[in-house]
């Protein structure tokens, strides 16, 4: 097991328009299908695969091109650490006061090197000041207790590669 780390940070509007955060259903809609499920199925099967904002289900990242790995660990204390590092970077632009405390962010940290050692995965997000939303992930791969059937997005060769 290893665990890829993603990070996007863009208009919450743009958060918020689930469309493009749900891949597209296995079935197109019929011919008779409601305009707006038609519409939702043109938007996900055009958006899907290009767009950069986190998907509706955490594991499902690993659906997406890896291009958007934005670091890859094979101990879960690194991935955590990672996740701490980009906590300080954004903490100042957190919307709220509670946000920035930085025990909270040791406790999220400390919590998250847990639950990647059980195997789960962890997803964080954070409104910034404007209209903005962080949203960070730790996704496990090889297998991925969620959805074990989902392989990495990266080759073998590309894991293998010294950083």
């Amino acid at each position: 097991m290893h665990v890829h780390g993603y990070l996007w940070t863009g208009e919450k509007t743009t958060f918020d328009k689930e469309s493009i955060r749900r891949p597209p259903p296995s079935l197109p809609p019929t011919a008779t299908s409601p305009d707006d499920v038609q519409q939702r199925y043109r938007e996900a099967v055009a958006e899907w695969k290009t767009t950069d904002v986190p998907p509706i289900e955490t594991a499902l990242w690993l659906r997406k091109p890896a291009r958007l790995i934005r670091g890859m660990w094979e101990e879960p204390k690194e991935a955590a650490d990672w996740l701490g590092q980009q906590l300080a970077e954004h903490a100042s632009r957190f919307a709220s006061e509670h946000d920035q405390d930085t025990t909270r962010m040791v406790v999220l940290v400390a919590s998250a090197a847990e639950r990647l050692t059980l195997g789960g995965d962890v997803s964080l997000g954070f409104y910034l000041r404007g209209a903005l939303f962080l949203s960070m992930a730790l996704v496990t791969c090889s297998p991925n207790r969620a959805e074990p059937e989902l392989s990495c997005p990266l080759s073998q060769d590309e894991r293998e590669r010294p950083g």
